[in-house]
């Protein structure tokens, strides 16, 4: 796994180094996946970044309340090395059905860290990054895993 890019201790710079990193990798490198670009969510756009952006450096339930995560910034590096190297033997990689949805879930068990990429018509929607900190979550993610190599 890529370096985690730490906190200098003020934040202002800290978010903009964390948005370089994010700029690089899905706004220019065009990463793709199976074939297809890879694009982050980019309305509504707030304090001149995307949608997308934030979600992935912030947690929360409700979009409009989330609080930044400095777990999720560390690990901005990561979401693009795990898709790229999604066939890794050290990462999971499967797909789910969600309601009329095509997820793809790329799980490294050992970092204890989720990408979930959802099907569109002609790329894949980054949808969501995330540390997975519960054992209920860890517990889900292995029985999603086992019900995708069963089916």
């Amino acid at each position: 796994m890529p370096d985690l890019l730490e906190f200098t201790g003020e934040w202002s710079l800290y978010i903009e180094e964390v948005y370089r990193e994010f700029q690089n990798t899905f706004l220019r490198s065009r990463i793709r996946f199976r074939g297809l670009p890879v694009r982050p969510r980019f309305t509504p756009e707030y304090d001149g970044k995307e949608f997308g952006f934030w979600h992935l450096t912030s947690e929360g339930e409700k979009e409009e309340e989330r609080t930044p995560d400095l777990l999720r910034c560390a690990r901005i590096r990561w979401i693009a090395h795990m898709i790229i190297h999604h066939d890794n033997e050290h990462l999971s990689c499967w797909e789910e059905r969600r309601r009329n949805d095509t997820e793809i879930v790329i799980w490294n068990e050992r970092e204890d860290y989720v990408v979930v990429l959802a099907a569109r018509r002609d790329y894949w929607l980054l949808k969501t990054a995330y540390v997975v900190n519960r054992s209920g979550k860890r517990r889900q993610l292995r029985n999603s895993r086992e019900r995708s190599r069963r089916d």
